[in-house]
């Protein structure tokens, strides 16, 4: 059979991203500014190729290769075209030790490594295994506002300008306040909308609501703009939190990127936790647990925006999630990184705020070897979630 899998191997590989001033790396990086990605690639018997990413490769790459390893003869000799016989191969592996956790990230880098080889050979694009009509393009928001001085703001809010996008994210503590209100002010002179991640995911201990309650009020006494959502504004377990958020404002509530099945998802959804959920193809078991959650959700009336924070074969499987869902709305990383342009190519293209739907078959990701020599794998370029406190704002820098 020619459908069999050959083989199973881990790439690792590692980049330039930001700069050494750059916020986030200062806060996360703490061997400067260098990422690595974890990407899985499947060769079926006829020689196709497919890849796939687990989000897991930025924080512990070596982790995930094990994690490779271990559930490579599980699937070697298998069919490669029979996805979701072989998505259940791997949870056999895996879930009695990890159902929630680290080997949820590998399950998906081989799913979407599946779902990339697969479409291949079939010549068509990796959202057409799942129907056949889709948006011709989706609109953008731009991910980034990670910003310690107003010309950085100023910069980014630039470049959405030229790409023609009209929401954009911004990081935000509750010591923000004056910060906050700045980039609200300024985004209108753009026609931009301000959405906030306050980016509780990585906070111990997390804000309680009503601290979050008490932040939003206070930057709303200084500026009257309208804010568009607050992603992960409480911890991940506190889903009285998120429906406390959700009975106090008319701003969207929304999160679950960290979320790695989509049982816990759905329970989140029936519960009424969220405005709308942020799954990742490359953290939650891959694209079709993704386009699990997308219906559920639609179900209840719940929309649906996909994270995409990963490195490229992670954007690209979460952005044909959204094309092969019917998704409105995609986030666009916003951080330099220099594995993106030989990776993605053509295929991530924005025009006038949207993404335009890729063409090329699988998920539309280029790799080749000459691409694994020039970005080594480097140890020391990992992602710390131990996150750097770096001092209290200059409040006087932000006053309008």
């Amino acid at each position: 059979m020619n459908n069999q899998i050959e083989e199973i191997r881990t790439i690792l590989l590692s980049a330039k991203y930001g700069h050494k001033k750059h916020p986030e790396i200062l806060e996360c990086f703490p061997n400067g500014p260098k990422r690595t990605i974890g990407l899985v690639e499947v060769t079926l018997r006829d020689g196709t190729k497919g890849y796939g990413e687990g989000y897991l490769g930025v924080f512990a790459p070596k982790v995930f290769e094990s994690i490779v390893d271990l559930c490579k003869p599980y699937l070697l000799g298998k069919d490669g075209m029979d996805i979701k016989r072989r998505y259940l191969d791997l949870c056999s592996v895996c879930d009695y030790w990890s159902l929630q956790g680290a080997a949820r990230h590998t399950t998906s880098a081989i799913e979407i490594a599946l779902i990339d080889a697969k479409s291949k050979s079939l010549g068509v694009p990796a959202y057409k295994l799942f129907g056949d009509n889709f948006n011709d393009k989706v609109e953008v928001y731009g991910s980034g506002g990670i910003c310690d001085s107003k010309e950085h703001f100023i910069e980014e809010l630039e470049y959405l300008k030229f790409l023609g996008i009209k929401k954009y994210k911004i990081r935000s503590t509750e010591k923000d306040i004056l910060r906050t209100a700045w980039i609200l002010q300024e985004a209108n002179k753009y026609k931009i909308e301000i959405g906030i991640d306050m980016c509780q995911n990585l906070a111990d201990p997390p804000l309680s609501a009503q601290k979050v309650i008490s932040f939003i009020n206070d930057v709303r006494k200084i500026s009257s703009e309208n804010i568009l959502f607050l992603e992960e504004a409480v911890g991940p377990t506190d889903i009285k939190g998120f429906k406390k958020l959700k009975e106090n404002f008319d701003i969207k509530i929304c999160g679950g990127e960290i979320i790695t099945t989509q049982e816990e998802m759905i329970s989140r959804i029936n519960l009424g936790t969220y405005d709308f959920v942020q799954p990742d193809a490359s953290v939650i078991g891959g694209i079709q647990s993704v386009l699990e959650i997308f219906n559920h959700a639609k179900s209840k009336g719940v929309d649906t925006v996909v994270h995409a924070w990963g490195g490229p074969v992670a954007i690209m499987a979460n952005y044909h999630a959204c094309f092969a869902a019917g998704g409105k709305l995609v986030e666009l990383p916003m951080i330099p990184y220099d594995l993106e342009p030989d990776l993605f190519t053509d295929q991530r293209h924005i025009v006038d705020g949207c993404l335009i739907r890729p063409e090329k078959p699988g998920i539309g990701i280029t790799m080749n070897n000459n691409i694994e020599k020039k970005y080594k794998f480097d140890e020391s370029a990992v992602y710390s979630c131990v996150v750097v406190d770096r001092g209290q704002p200059n409040d006087n820098y932000w006053k309008l």
